[in-house]
């Protein structure tokens, strides 16, 4: 523990160098004012290309929402419904009962699941729903429920292959994801190496800027807006982000420095806890306010259907609750495929079923409580400008339990830091494909990482959210190109995968164990 502190100090070294002395000159919020200058005009101008719209009536339709969700659509259906017949057996997987420790990876399924699930479980469920339910009205949380469900093979495929093209580094660890299948994959189905390189090296560097903007600025700082919700205006850290983000940084470090391994045993006690925690006090508000339940079924409903929404109706409710769906299960931007990666199995495909439960737990139960919070209190109606994300969904919960919005800011914090370390983990990994797995590059983008941590914290919503999406939703550009080119062989390997399991040629681990097939097995 001593020598990860010691490394995490090492990571930090920099940020504390190079935040300490603007702050001591500059006057109160003087340093958070200078980042939103550099980084609000950068954010406008990558939005503007990332998602480009055409009209569609009164509304704006980006294209790449269209892109996204017509994928997930069409994998759903090449696939045969596999996000509907596959889910017991998806639960029979992530439960453990094929589970070899001596299969090659790294991480159990379960914590493989975690680790996926630590990274999209958070702020996307908490502030991405407020945000949906400001711009589309409550119709959009319907919207991003349909996202979800269809995101179910979009998952299926891309955490299948992610385990199918990955490799082994000479230290015996994984390097996987959508940079190797692209690479791998597709030069193997007949495309140019150029082109196949080429998709390769642009997700790893949408990957890069994606774990900085999605995975590490919007948590950090959307975790010091509620916990100044909370701490009020006038002590030390109102004026000063920079300040809250430092000490987080420092956390972030701290778990790291020790690779996947850390990351996952972290993982697998924080997110059940603190997801928990958050339905738990979401069902409470929910039975609180039981009789207007019906009601708020039916605004979400009519809102999604009759042009309720706010941003131009029934195409405003659909792309608001589309695109933070995206960003709140991330099926289809490849994220998912790099934790997944590290599974320890013996059969690829079967990691592909683990990981379409992710859109189910993130978007259609933890998303759906949160949007039916916040409209059975009615607190997104003029919500506006006034109150953005996390702040309104904390207003939401406090209508009922005047006290949680210290509980959601501890729940705020501790997501924001769950998801800070998956996505380091999935920079690190598209860092070393583009740079080689070597320690020094790792550490080099985890200083870079922690940097931002700080800068996020100094910024506004309005900058911050744009920036966000532009990087994470660049993504998919090219990793859905990927899967619809190596759809083909796993559909052929999901039909004999299929066969074998329906024929009784599956056994479970305690099965083999019993049987004899794996002689001292299970024994300690």
């Amino acid at each position: 523990m001593r020598g990860r502190l010691l490394a995490a100090v090492a990571v930090v070294g920099t940020v504390v160098v190079g935040s300490a002395a603007p702050a001591a000159a500059a006057e109160p919020g003087a340093v958070d004012r200078a980042v939103e200058r550099v980084i609000g005009p950068i954010a406008e101008r990558l939005s503007g290309i990332v998602f480009y719209a055409v009209p569609l009536g009164d509304v704006e339709v980006p294209l790449i929402v269209v892109y996204l969700i017509g994928a997930g659509a069409l994998f759903t259906v090449y696939f045969g419904f596999i996000n509907v017949r596959g889910f017991r057996h998806s639960v029979d997987v992530t439960r453990g009962v094929y589970d070899d420790p001596d299969d090659p990876g790294e991480t159990s399924h379960f914590q493989a699941l975690m680790t996926a699930l630590s990274a999209t479980v958070g702020l996307g469920n908490i502030a991405g729903v407020a945000i949906a339910i400001t711009i589309g009205g409550p119709g959009a949380t319907l919207w991003m429920v349909v996202a979800a469900l269809v995101g179910m093979s979009t998952k299926f495929v891309e955490c299948s292959l992610a385990v199918k093209y990955r490799r082994t580094a000479a230290d015996g660890s994984v390097l996987g994801g959508p940079m190797y299948y692209l690479e791998d994959g597709l030069q193997q189905r007949g495309s140019p190496r150029w082109l196949a390189k080429g998709l390769a090296v642009f997700f790893a560097v949408a990957a890069m800027g994606g774990a900085i903007g999605a995975g590490n600025m919007f948590q950090s700082n959307q975790a010091y807006q509620q916990f100044l919700a909370v701490a009020g205006d006038d002590g030390v850290f109102a004026a000063n982000g920079w300040a809250f983000g430092l000490i987080l940084a420092v956390a972030v470090a701290v778990v790291i420095v020790g690779g996947i391994r850390s990351i996952a045993r972290v993982t697998e006690k924080l997110v059940p806890l603190m997801a928990g925690l958050y339905v738990t006090a979401g069902v409470v508000i929910i039975a609180i306010n039981v009789q207007q339940v019906p009601s708020a079924l039916g605004e979400i409903v009519s809102g999604a259907f009759t042009g309720a929404g706010v941003a131009g109706g029934i195409v405003g409710a659909f792309i608001a609750g589309i695109q933070r769906a995206a960003f709140s299960n991330e099926a289809g931007l490849g994220s998912a495929a790099i934790a997944h990666s590290s599974a320890r199995t013996d059969m690829s495909i079967r990691d592909g079923f683990v990981a379409q439960l992710e859109p189910i737990i993130d978007t259609v139960i933890v998303c759906t409580v949160t949007a039916l919070v916040i409209v059975i209190t009615g607190v997104h109606e003029g919500a506006g400008a006034e109150v953005e994300g996390v702040t309104l969904t904390s207003e939401a919960f406090a209508q009922d339990i005047s006290w949680f919005p210290t509980v959601l800011a501890v729940a705020v914090i501790m997501f924001a830091f769950s998801t800070m370390i998956s996505w380091s983990y999935y920079g690190v990994q598209a860092a070393e494909y583009l740079f080689g797995a070597h320690p020094l590059v790792a550490r080099g983008f985890q200083l870079v990482f922690c940097a931002f941590v700080v800068v996020g914290a100094a910024l506004s919503l309005d900058s911050v959210v744009p920036l966000m999406d532009s990087l994470v939703f660049m993504m998919c550009l090219g990793n859905v190109i990927g899967l619809a080119v190596l759809a083909p062989e796993l559909r052929r390997e999901l039909r004999e995968y299929w066969a074998l399991h329906r024929g009784g040629g599956m056994p479970t681990y305690a099965e083999e164990v019993e049987t004899g097939l794996r002689p001292g097995a299970g024994v300690s």
